[in-house]
């Protein structure tokens, strides 16, 4: 074992067996905390140990952080360089080629990758990181050598934006790393659809892989549809839906460069005919959408995340509960309305309460006929919950 890595411990009724057993956090309340410990540098690696002083795992550390040490590896004596960056990434990277024919994916989807903190959608030669955790951001620039190397990217581009950066108490820059910026949005083939992402200035990476199972089953309700997609970014269930049939989608979003860019999805995808976009509040179109008598065979809400912390849990479930009350008159006899959640803290019961007490408030009978998570290139660390954030609710009412 290296004598090289310092030491953090663990207090006595903090739960080690936990962390043995594959959970990969360990929150500040849960160690020993002195001058020393404080002492070490935000992202460096050490030793954890049990109250004991029994060695659990490598960890790295941020004591700015509430999650002040992630398991690293299980191996003490793990040298973190290049070489053990491409191990993970070649890892990653045989279970997407397994999955998908073109590349186009989450290449690596944080600690269920082995990469705590650590994002990275693949466009083609272009890879978006996000480095979301201390550890990563100081060794960026070896994780950016090891990600060209092992996927052959010419294109690495650093996305340090979002809240989980300033959790870490990480600056948010968008710069390139590697190659050139792309010079206009790169187009991404899913489900049979072309959507754009911007991928120096969009949401997140630029798009998001996560739904793609979901748009599929969406897709298998399409034929000769009428479509009402609503927080509908860059096109999402709408372009899926345009490709398998649907006979017109209205894409509904707050933002006018995400619709410009589903605009130019439909366009690419040779259905702009039966395309239509509305920018404004999701909750103020889709009232006036029903003052308007209109309706639609399919309707899909896909929202933002209302509860991002336990503490916004229950503001969350009922903005759920009030889009789904909105979005329910809006659908045909027999229609359907699909319901979705990125909110890691509003788990799967409490999610579908929302949404059925929020069909049922709306005077309306939901069967509930499909129930969908992220994309298996979103693998699920089923140790931490959070992991497993996504889910879809389709309800034939």
């Amino acid at each position: 074992m290296t004598t090289d890595y310092p030491t953090i411990r663990m207090k006595p009724k903090a739960e080690a067996r936990a962390i043995r057993h594959g959970f990969p956090w360990v929150y500040d309340n849960e160690l020993v905390t002195d001058r020393r410990t404080r002492g070490i540098e935000a992202g460096a690696l050490a030793i954890l140990e049990d109250a004991e002083r029994r060695p659990i795992a490598l960890v790295t550390v941020n004591a700015g952080s509430r999650i002040m040490a992630r398991v690293i590896d299980r191996q003490l004596d793990a040298v973190v360089d290049q070489s053990w960056f491409e191990a993970r990434l070649t890892h990653a990277l045989a279970h997407r080629e397994r999955l998908f024919d073109q590349p186009y994916y989450r290449l690596v989807h944080a600690e269920a990758d082995g990469l705590p903190g650590v994002v990275i959608d693949r466009f083609g030669d272009v890879a978006v990181v996000q480095p979301n955790a201390a550890w990563a951001e100081v060794r960026f620039d070896i994780l950016a050598a090891a990600l060209v190397k092992v996927t052959g990217v010419s294109t690495v581009i650093k996305n340090g934006t979002g809240r989980a950066r300033s959790l870490e108490g990480l600056d948010e820059e968008t710069v390139v790393a590697i190659g050139a910026a792309p010079k206009a949005a790169l187009q991404v083939p899913m489900n049979g659809a072309v959507y754009m992402a911007d991928v120096m200035g969009g949401q997140k990476t630029g798009i998001f892989y996560d739904q793609r199972p979901n748009h599929a089953f969406a897709k298998g309700l399409a034929k000769d549809a009428k479509v009402l997609d609503v927080f509908s970014h860059v096109g999402g269930f709408g372009l899926a839906m345009l490709a398998g049939g649907a006979a017109s989608a209205l894409s509904v979003d707050g933002s006018a460069a995400a619709l410009e860019l589903a605009e130019a999805g439909a366009a690419a995808s040779g259905c702009a005919d039966r395309f239509a976009t509305r920018k404004g509040d999701a909750f103020d179109v889709l009232e006036a959408l029903r003052e308007e008598g209109e309706m639609f065979d399919v309707v899909i809400c896909d929202p933002p995340a209302f509860a991002p912390s336990k503490q916004a849990l229950e503001a969350g479930l009922r903005a759920y509960e009030r889009i789904a009350r909105l979005a329910t008159p809006l659908v045909k006899e027999g229609g359907y309305l699909g319901l979705c959640s990125c909110s890691h803290a509003a788990d799967l019961t409490r999610f579908r309460g929302a949404c059925t007490r929020g069909i049922g408030r709306a005077g309306r009978y939901g069967q509930l006929v499909y129930t969908g998570y992220a994309g298996a290139d979103h693998p699920l660390l089923p140790q931490l919950a959070e992991s497993g954030y996504l889910k879809a609710l389709f309800y034939r009412v």
